[in-house]
């Protein structure tokens, strides 16, 4: 049996589509402009993902969704539709971290060195998580400001995502890779959400948000 997944990824200014059959990836449509434009394209590269294959939508057995954290105003387009089309297909509902399908992707890259994925949160301050090179989870997901000594204690590490860019100069002289070209992207759910599919790791379409992070935790106005 085909299972096909529809993946969409909108925790940042990628405006991110992926499509899959039974775990690998068949197509995605993306884009990244200086403005979040998830509200202008999202269901424009849906049609196009799915008509590229040519899978029409009552084909799908599931749809993941990044659920953050990341931009609050990306994270609240990306859901209303998966959960709109999920509601309507009667189909499950899977939700993908952003930053963990950010090391899947990095995970293709890099060998034998920590995984560090920021996701920018303005200024200075980053999502973040740290995994080691076996996966293991070495720091949980937080909101942190960033200075010359951050997670000094798990160098070596790659890092990566929109966030990087900010310690370029700061960090120059650590122990450490810079990694500009892994961004947040559709392509790493689709390893995740499989064996979500799999494990039957469902969402309540009803009642499940995205995971906004510093506006639950720090208590500031949401990010947009």
């Amino acid at each position: 049996m085909n299972n096909y997944i529809l993946h969409i990824e909108t925790s940042t200014k990628v405006c991110s589509v992926a499509l899959s059959k039974n775990g690998q990836l068949l197509s995605f449509k993306e884009s990244l402009e200086d403005r979040y434009s998830h509200g202008e394209n999202l269901n424009l590269f849906i049609e196009e993902v799915l008509l590229k294959d040519g899978i029409k939508i009552n084909n799908l057995s599931a749809i993941s969704v990044t659920s953050g954290p990341g931009s609050y105003t990306g994270l609240r387009i990306g859901a209303a539709t998966a959960k709109s089309l999920c509601y309507t297909l009667d189909i499950p509902l899977i939700a993908i971290d952003s930053l963990r399908s950010l090391v899947e992707m990095a995970k293709l890259k890099h060998k034998n060195i920590n995984f560090c994925p920021l996701i920018d949160a303005r200024r200075m301050e980053v999502y973040n998580l740290i995994m080691d090179k076996d996966l293991c989870l070495k720091k949980d997901i937080s909101a942190d400001i960033l200075d010359e000594n951050s997670y000094e204690e798990y160098l070596p590490f790659v890092y990566f995502g929109d966030g990087a860019l900010k310690t370029s100069e700061l960090w120059k002289n650590r122990d450490c890779l810079l990694d500009c070209e892994i961004k947040c992207s559709a392509k790493g759910h689709v390893n995740l959400a499989y064996m979500k599919f799999n494990n039957e790791d469902f969402e309540d379409i009803a009642y499940w948000e995205p995971f906004y992070l510093k506006d639950f935790i720090i208590g500031k106005k949401p990010l947009s």
